[in-house]
Protein backbone atom coordinates (compact mmCIF):
# COMPACT_ATOMS: atom_id res chain seq x y z
CA UNK A 1 0.00 0.00 0.00
CA UNK A 2 1.41 3.46 -0.97
CA UNK A 3 0.32 6.72 1.17
CA UNK A 4 1.29 8.96 3.74
CA UNK A 5 4.37 7.90 5.30
CA UNK A 6 3.20 9.81 8.69
CA UNK A 7 3.93 7.60 11.55
CA UNK A 8 2.20 8.28 14.78
CA UNK A 9 3.35 7.12 17.76
CA UNK A 10 0.46 7.04 20.01
CA UNK A 11 -1.69 4.69 17.72
CA UNK A 12 1.44 1.91 17.95
CA UNK A 13 1.33 2.14 21.75
CA UNK A 14 -1.88 1.95 22.42
CA UNK A 15 -2.05 -1.04 20.56
CA UNK A 16 1.50 -2.82 22.26
CA UNK A 17 1.60 -1.53 25.36
CA UNK A 18 -1.90 -3.31 26.95
CA UNK A 19 -0.34 -6.42 25.61
CA UNK A 20 3.06 -6.28 26.85
CA UNK A 21 2.97 -4.40 30.07
CA UNK A 22 6.33 -2.65 31.13
CA UNK A 23 9.29 -2.53 28.88
CA UNK A 24 12.06 -4.89 29.69
CA UNK A 25 14.63 -5.74 27.57
CA UNK A 26 16.73 -3.56 25.03
CA UNK A 27 17.23 -5.94 21.81
CA UNK A 28 21.12 -6.50 20.85
CA UNK A 29 21.82 -6.12 24.18
CA UNK A 30 24.23 -9.04 25.75
CA UNK A 31 20.68 -9.89 28.42
CA UNK A 32 18.44 -9.95 25.40
CA UNK A 33 20.65 -12.17 22.99
CA UNK A 34 21.19 -15.05 26.17
CA UNK A 35 17.30 -15.43 26.23
CA UNK A 36 15.97 -17.96 24.12
CA UNK A 37 14.61 -17.04 20.80
CA UNK A 38 11.40 -18.81 22.29
CA UNK A 39 11.35 -16.50 24.85
CA UNK A 40 8.26 -14.25 25.38
CA UNK A 41 10.61 -11.53 26.74
CA UNK A 42 12.89 -11.40 23.39
CA UNK A 43 10.00 -11.13 21.50
CA UNK A 44 8.43 -8.71 23.85
CA UNK A 45 11.77 -6.64 23.70
CA UNK A 46 11.26 -6.57 19.28
CA UNK A 47 7.43 -5.31 20.09
CA UNK A 48 8.77 -2.41 22.58
CA UNK A 49 11.70 -1.23 20.02
CA UNK A 50 8.90 -0.52 17.28
CA UNK A 51 6.80 1.13 19.57
CA UNK A 52 10.27 3.56 20.57
CA UNK A 53 11.22 3.61 16.96
CA UNK A 54 7.36 4.53 15.86
CA UNK A 55 8.13 7.43 18.50
CA UNK A 56 11.58 8.25 17.08
CA UNK A 57 9.69 8.61 13.66
CA UNK A 58 7.12 10.87 15.01
CA UNK A 59 8.86 13.12 16.98
CA UNK A 60 11.35 13.59 13.89
CA UNK A 61 8.07 14.30 11.55
CA UNK A 62 7.29 16.75 13.83
CA UNK A 63 10.30 18.56 14.65
CA UNK A 64 10.76 18.76 10.53
CA UNK A 65 7.09 20.31 9.82
CA UNK A 66 7.74 23.07 12.74
CA UNK A 67 11.50 23.72 11.12
CA UNK A 68 9.51 24.05 7.85
CA UNK A 69 7.18 26.31 8.85
CA UNK A 70 10.08 28.19 10.54
CA UNK A 71 11.85 28.60 7.24
CA UNK A 72 9.22 29.16 5.65
CA UNK A 73 8.35 32.59 7.52
CA UNK A 74 12.16 34.33 7.02
CA UNK A 75 12.30 34.74 3.93
CA UNK A 76 10.07 36.03 0.78
CA UNK A 77 10.74 32.96 -0.90
CA UNK A 78 8.54 33.81 -4.18
CA UNK A 79 10.81 37.31 -4.25
CA UNK A 80 14.36 35.35 -4.09
CA UNK A 81 12.81 32.92 -6.74
CA UNK A 82 12.03 36.24 -8.65
CA UNK A 83 15.53 37.22 -8.26
CA UNK A 84 16.86 33.79 -9.39
CA UNK A 85 14.71 34.01 -12.27
CA UNK A 86 16.31 37.27 -13.26
CA UNK A 87 20.08 35.94 -13.48
CA UNK A 88 20.73 37.93 -10.45
CA UNK A 89 21.55 34.74 -8.00
CA UNK A 90 22.49 35.85 -4.93
CA UNK A 91 23.19 39.89 -6.11
CA UNK A 92 19.40 39.87 -5.77
CA UNK A 93 18.28 43.18 -3.20
CA UNK A 94 14.29 42.40 -3.17
CA UNK A 95 12.61 45.57 -3.69
CA UNK A 96 10.25 46.55 -0.70
CA UNK A 97 7.38 48.68 -1.04
CA UNK A 98 6.57 51.69 1.29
Amino acid sequence: MTGSRQVTYLTVYDLVAPLLGEPGLVPGTPAWMHLDDANPAKWSALLWAAVWWALEQDTRQEAAADASKAIARIEDWPAVARCIRRGRGGACIPRRTA
